[in-house]
């Protein structure tokens, strides 16, 4: 589960299936549709139960993709119920990719995982590391703003072009407005009563501290999208 994206300017037909998850997967499709996925072999790392790398290989036919993620019983989630040609899940650590070739992706895609990553130099370093030259990396995340420029400034020291930059708060704010319902209908079902409350600010519920920040822009939510130089 991501925040969600919603750009009133922009309608994605997604197939019935795909309908109820509709604003956590525009978030995939914003960052996906940036590169040309047909045939290359991509990664997501942080990819939970899988449900957006799955979107992504069925949408952008990519000839293989793996998600990755540190929690076994959430790979085993995806193998088991996400049957794709060519996608797999495997369990392993964002900042130590060693079971993955230097030089051997062609498209890295994180999405609202990173802020959890103790040490995220090491994974900025692991992705580098297992870009082909002309590979891309699609990243999506949400900082306070200090915290945005330090995670700019570590960035900036690799050999990286940008080719896209933008803040989406906003639009990240009215996924979160138009996906309460669901989500709080979720929670009251599914939450025990001593955490449900703890819960709804996880998920962002409207009015919760998560949400707020969000509102106030104390955290903003941001895409970059770069390209290993040749």
């Amino acid at each position: 589960m991501n925040y969600g994206y919603h750009d009133d300017n922009e309608s994605i037909e997604l197939h019935t299936s795909d309908e109820l998850n509709r604003y956590s997967i525009q978030l995939y499709h914003r960052l996906a549709k940036m590169v040309d996925m047909k045939g290359k072999d991509i990664i997501e790392v942080g990819s939970g139960r899988g449900g957006g790398i799955s979107y992504v290989a069925r949408t952008f036919e990519p000839v293989s993709a793996i998600g990755i993620d540190l929690d076994a019983k959430a790979t085993s989630f995806g193998n088991k119920y996400h049957k794709v040609k060519g996608l797999s899940f495997k369990q392993g650590d964002a900042q130590n990719l060693d079971f993955i070739s230097s030089g051997s992706i062609d498209v890295v895609i994180n999405v609202e995982s990173s802020h959890r990553y103790p040490d995220i130099t090491k994974f900025y370093d692991e992705v580098y590391r297992v870009l082909k030259p002309g590979g891309q990396f699609l990243y999506t995340d949400f900082r306070t703003e200090t915290e945005l420029e330090d995670l700019v400034h570590k960035l900036s020291k690799y050999n990286y072009i940008k080719f896209d930059e933008q803040l989406i708060t906003k639009q990240v704010l009215k996924a979160l407005d138009l996906d309460y319902e669901r989500r709080s209908n979720i929670v009251n079902r599914l939450a025990p009563p001593f955490i449900k409350k703890h819960i709804h600010d996880f998920s962002g519920g409207v009015g919760s501290p998560t949400y707020n920040r969000f509102k106030t822009r104390t955290w903003e939510y941001f895409v970059f999208c770069f390209q290993k130089s040749l």
